[in-house]
């Protein structure tokens, strides 16, 4: 990560390589393959989050007029842009984000992308393109995902014009191939937490994700992801517990509380409760990638997200994952800033305790914003529910 950031702060202060910002589920392989340093604004966003440093900078994004009820990411990540500060300060010495040459979005998560990707595309000058993705999707039509694969090659030209080459078609295969094998390792490690005692929880994925989302199709991510999996393999082997005396197995839906991993963490662990699964951490595993065709691959990759799907095929998905992970009970965080990402506001926690017979929390707070998230009813809302689990 520090080679990641480095760098990008590197490319953007002598020119060497192009610098294009792209959001995490976007088409980082198409950029990868044009020799662009990629950037991902919304990992900012996180270590804003982590660091706590985002409730210093949500007001100043505030005060200069987007809302309070937005997505944290932004106006954490605006805020600080705005005061000229970065957490990469204090972890590489690095004194601001990395100027972009392009900036290309998709908006497969949220419109919210769109418009932060075009604050800095008007601040720094420069040119921002995106896709115009599906949302609420049921079955993935071929309709869509030509839609998509469409966007995806319209994109190509403007990208060319920047980067000052044209697409090598055979790196762009190359690339999808390191990002299909790479998911396809973070896919296992986060499997192995299906064994009991599970050998990680969904906290340790939000720490061990960075690499699928900042490096996915480099050999790098590749390589830390195998070593990871032969670790993972090796604590279920010999029996080691990420939550010593595990009782109880639980799923997380939704948005991490970023600034309260460790706190949240600790509490469940210290009610015996292995948080072993979440629809976050697997958001990305993207088993669609075909190097052999890659922009159709990548179209139905990023289409077919969990974010974007219908109430249906969400529910059908939690079933498949609560079945899997011998799940006991479910936590949905209703994110305050991230109504696209928080799945407890149309009855799903319900229909799915019905069909499966799984109870359901449901959590208020957020996963940037603290101002939302109350560290005393959330300790009594987990431990009654906890409480009902028995055992």
């Amino acid at each position: 990560m520090a080679e990641h950031f480095l760098g990008l702060d590197r490319s953007a202060r002598t020119g060497d390589r192009k610098v294009a910002w792209c959001t995490s589920v976007g088409p980082a392989e198409l950029l990868r393959a044009m020799d662009f340093d990629v950037y991902f604004p919304e990992n900012h966003g996180a270590m804003l989050g982590t660091t706590r440093l985002a409730m210093d900078y949500i007001p100043v994004a505030n005060a200069a007029g987007y809302s309070p009820d937005i997505c944290s990411y932004l106006t954490s990540d605006v805020g600080a842009f705005l005061r000229g500060a970065t957490p990469l300060t204090r972890a590489y010495d690095i004194r601001s984000v990395p100027r972009p040459d392009v900036l290309v979005y998709s908006t497969n998560q949220c419109r919210d992308v769109q418009e932060w990707f075009t604050f800095y595309a008007r601040r720094f000058g420069a040119p921002c393109i995106g896709i115009a993705a599906p949302r609420s999707v049921g079955e993935l039509a071929d309709a869509q995902v030509d839609d998509v694969r469409l966007q995806l090659e319209a994109l190509v030209p403007h990208l060319e014009r920047v980067a000052g080459r044209p697409l090598d078609v055979e790196a762009l295969k190359r690339t999808v191939g390191l990002s299909l094998r790479a998911t396809r390792l973070w896919a296992e490690v986060l499997g192995t937490a299906a064994r009991s005692p599970a050998p990680l929880t969904f906290f340790d994925g939000a720490i061990h994700m960075g690499p699928i989302v900042v490096l996915r199709g480099t050999q790098q991510a590749v390589d830390y992801y195998e070593l990871l999996l032969r670790e993972m393999r090796e604590r279920v082997r010999d029996g080691v517990a990420a939550v010593e005396g595990e009782r109880h197995r639980l799923y997380w839906e939704g948005m991490p509380v970023w600034g309260r991993l460790r706190a949240l963490s600790e509490l469940f662990a210290s009610l015996g409760c292995a948080v072993v699964a979440s629809t976050y951490c697997n958001s990305w595993v993207f088993d669609a990638f075909d190097p052999s065709d890659p922009f159709r691959s990548m179209a139905k990759a990023y289409t077919s997200i969990f974010i974007a799907r219908s109430e249906e095929v969400k529910q059908r998905y939690l079933e498949g994952m609560l079945e899997r992970f011998a799940i006991d009970g479910i936590v949905f965080h209703d994110s305050r800033t991230c109504p696209n990402n928080s799945n407890s506001r149309y009855g799903l926690p319900q229909r799915l305790q019905e069909a499966t017979g799984v109870p359901a929390l449901v959590l208020d707070g957020d996963l940037n914003d603290l101002r939302c998230f109350s560290d005393e009813q959330a300790r009594t809302n987990i431990e009654a529910f906890v409480e009902q689990l028995g055992g």
